[in-house]
């Protein structure tokens, strides 16, 4: 009976070790699948090229990098690994038979021994999940199946495949997994730059991967003593190395020059792993692991250039509480993203904010689609005059009062240098002839997704009142680039954008020819400023209020560039003018782009007219100089001029009685503002720069402001103050003889839609 309960047990033994076999054999991968089928915990994002740019943790749960050949482990390591172990690692086949016989003699003994699992064994349970020991150990069919599993892995792989694969699965500490990750996350270096006592360090971890540092470091001074003579090993420095190696985090989630259009391109439904070149230049394919990377359209020298004008130039405004900024540099042909900056990096404290993306106020960077759309509407040209005065519009909420940047007034000037300058209060006269609303319609055909209406922003929509964002306003001055036309910017290669008419393309033409002429601007920036190049460009500047916001736009015949300095917090800069913040990183990045490459101004569309223009006398002295202008076919003139005679004063009303020309008898009057206005303070304006302007008809005539006088002539200005006022215009004779009623209300609180906001933008 005993003798039949033997043979019973054996064949089970049998069995199961038949059945234990076959699973084994057929779940063994081959070494090309299992590093095919590695996945790093993180994301290379590539150039248009192929370069690294960036590298970005992807997977939360567990910390992998890439997978490492065993050429490129350093030798200690190696050697410290087998040592600690699986000493007759090139040895055995799969089992060290003399490992486990030792380690049943110590069982027997009760003695502690290091037991009987090689390398071999060990990668057989990281690679089949029925082999990986439970809470209470192995099963005695687990530990058959991984038994037979290590011999079939000697039998089809190589030695130093399963040392490789071994390195690159084998768990670390905490949520490290594989060389790779423990090298960069302790040591902050590569696997192939690892000393003795590292690997020892490493190989100690092996053994009990979140063992406390005292235990560590025993376990690695024990395991340096094989590597080393016992003398030469000093134990105490090794436990603090050891202690301050776990303390280490120096593998960072994400590194590279592109850290926001990384994200952002993760964040694109299309994004896939596509196959890499191998380290050591190897094509990837069968032999290599599978590494996620996401190609971008991105240069990388172009990249770096950009990343560190954008650094070299917030450093030089160090004191000017500026601590943010962003470039984009779009292709104009095929709208393909080749520089992406959304941050300054360390020097911000919000620099996981991308400027890129983020909403500010784009200031006068709205005005070239301004006047192209009344060029194009046919209600200016570019010669017409437009007056450039102290201007109080009259809202549904109160008066709006534009104020240029310097807060001085330039009288007549033609639309060319009303743009080309910035002048804020031309513009606002040509918003009001193409309204808001329209101009709203004209903004977002261009790609400015604006989240209110017309009606919301009113006029100051022409100074930049709305909000948009760098990535979405470049591609909108790319639309200029491109004659009008307009598609969307690209993060993939696109060879063939699908264009759609955005802005009349003459129009289009005659705003850039504007802002490519240094003559136009030069009231404001002068001849010479940092906005003239040696090629051909078109370039504008915006500020928004209270200096929030600093923007350089621009292009050339093949690149658009755009940047913004500010602060994301919102915090006003100090002292930081279009020139002096952002224009200089978009200057250098232009002279960047053209080292070699020309930039040639574009061909006038059909349609178009070039004609000498001529402008009248003010005062004997013409209002600007002869110059050949290009107009919209039909509207071309000779001469401008408020009317036909050499002096451009307005023509006055006859009155009935009057001969023509004879000046009115009407007594004084005051003209603006009217009676019953009301005035709200701009809260983000300093009172002292504040004013409000009258103006009257008559001669001879004082203003008094309760009650005392505070100016003389037709034309008055008054710093404003809280409170309810009266002022009276009086006569030669001293008389009264026109009185209003205003009232002036603080900025205390900041209301949606204030009367009177003195607007500063350039």
């Amino acid at each position: 009976m005993k003798k039949l309960k033997r043979l019973r047990y054996s064949f089970a033994a049998t069995l199961l070790l038949a059945v234990c076999a076959m699973d084994a054999a057929h779940a063994v991968a081959t070494f090309d699948e299992v590093k095919r089928d590695f996945k790093p915990s993180e994301t290379l994002v590539l150039d248009r090229n192929g370069e690294l740019i960036q590298r970005l943790r992807t997977d939360k749960a567990v910390r992998r990098g890439q997978w490492v050949a065993l050429p490129d482990v350093s030798p200690a390591l190696r050697t410290a690994l087998v040592l600690s172990e699986d000493k007759r690692f090139y040895e055995h086949s799969g089992v060290d038979w003399r490992a486990v016989s030792a380690a049943a003699w110590g069982n027997l003994w009760n003695t502690k021994t290091r037991g009987a699992s090689t390398i071999s064994m060990q990668l057989a349970g990281l690679l089949d999940e029925d082999w990986r020991a439970g809470a209470g150990g192995r099963s005695v069919a687990q530990k058959v199946g991984q038994t037979v599993s290590a011999q079939i892995l000697e039998a089809r792989w190589r030695k130093d495949q399963i040392l490789e694969a071994y390195l690159n699965l084998v768990p670390f500490r905490g949520e490290m997994v594989g060389i790779d990750a423990l090298s960069r996350t302790l040591f902050g270096k590569a696997a192939h730059g690892l000393d003795e006592r590292e690997a020892a360090i490493a190989a100690a971890l092996v053994r009990a991967p979140n063992a406390k540092a005292a235990q560590v470091s025993q376990r690695a001074c024990g395991v340096l003593k094989t590597m080393q003579a016992p003398a030469k090993v000093d134990c105490e420095g090794l436990d603090l190395f050891a202690t301050a190696a776990l303390q280490r985090k120096a593998f960072d989630a994400s590194e590279g020059v592109a850290p926001h259009l990384a994200r952002r391109l993760l964040a694109a439904p299309a994004v896939r792993a596509e196959p890499v070149e191998a380290p050591g230049g190897k094509p990837a394919g069968t032999s290599t692991s599978s590494v996620r990377t996401v190609v971008s359209t991105v240069r990388a020298p172009l990249q770096r250039f950009a990343v560190q004008t954008l650094t070299q130039q917030l450093r030089e405004l160090r004191g000017r509480h500026v601590e943010d900024g962003a470039i984009v540099v779009l292709d104009n042909a095929t709208g393909e993203v080749l520089a992406w900056v959304g941050s300054s990096g360390e020097l911000s404290d919000a620099a996981e904010v991308d400027g890129v993306l983020a909403l500010r106020q784009p200031g006068s960077t709205l005005k070239p689609f301004l006047y192209a759309q009344a060029i194009a509407e046919k209600r200016i040209t570019a010669a017409s005059l437009l007056e450039d005065s102290s201007s109080q519009i009259q809202t549904a909420s109160g008066l709006y009062i534009p104020q240029n940047y310097d807060r001085q007034f330039k009288g007549l000037v033609s639309a060319r240098t009303a743009l080309g300058a910035s002048l804020n209060v031309p513009a606002v006269r040509t918003l009001v002839m193409v309204s808001p609303d329209a101009f709203h319609k004209q903004l977002r055909a261009v790609g400015l997704p604006l989240k209110e209406s017309g009606d919301y922003y009113g006029y100051s929509l022409a100074l930049g009142s709305s909000e948009v964002s760098l990535l979405s306003l470049t591609n909108a001055y790319r639309t200029l680039a491109n004659g009008g036309r307009y598609s969307a910017p690209a993060l993939a290669k696109n060879p063939k954008p699908v264009f759609r008419p955005a802005l009349d393309a003459r129009a289009a033409f005659i705003a850039t020819d504007i802002m490519a002429d240094p003559m136009a601007r030069a009231r404001t920036f002068g001849t010479d400023s940092i906005l003239a190049t040696r090629f051909w460009t078109a370039v504008k500047t915006g500020t928004s209020k209270d200096m929030r916001d600093n923007w350089a736009m621009g292009f050339s015949q093949r690149y658009t560039v755009g940047v913004w300095v500010g602060n994301a917090s919102g915090a006003p800069m100090w002292d930081v003018s279009g020139t002096s913040g952002a224009a200089p990183i978009w200057a250098a990045i232009m002279n960047y782009l053209h080292k070699t490459e020309r930039s040639r101004a574009p061909s006038p569309p059909a349609g178009l007219v070039q004609s000498r223009t001529q402008f009248g006398n003010q005062g004997g002295t013409p209002l600007e100089a002869a110059r050949n202008e290009w107009f919209i076919q039909g509207t071309e003139q000779v001469v401008f001029a408020l009317n036909s005679g050499s002096d451009t004063r307005p023509a006055k009303a006859s009155r009935p009685g009057k001969k023509p020309g004879a000046e009115p008898d009407a007594p004084p009057r005051i003209t603006a503002p009217t009676t019953g206005t009301i005035i709200a303070l701009d809260p983000d304006i300093p009172p002292k720069h504040q004013r409000i302007s009258f103006s009257a008809e008559g001669r001879g005539t004082r203003w008094l402001m309760d009650g005392k006088e505070f100016a003389r002539g037709p034309q008055a200005q008054w710093m404003p103050w809280p409170g309810r006022h009266v002022v009276q215009l009086v006569d030669a004779g001293g008389k009264v003889a026109d009185e209003i009623r205003f009232e002036v209300r603080g900025a205390g609180v900041r209301e949606a839609k204030a009367g009177a906001a003195a607007a500063v933008l350039k």
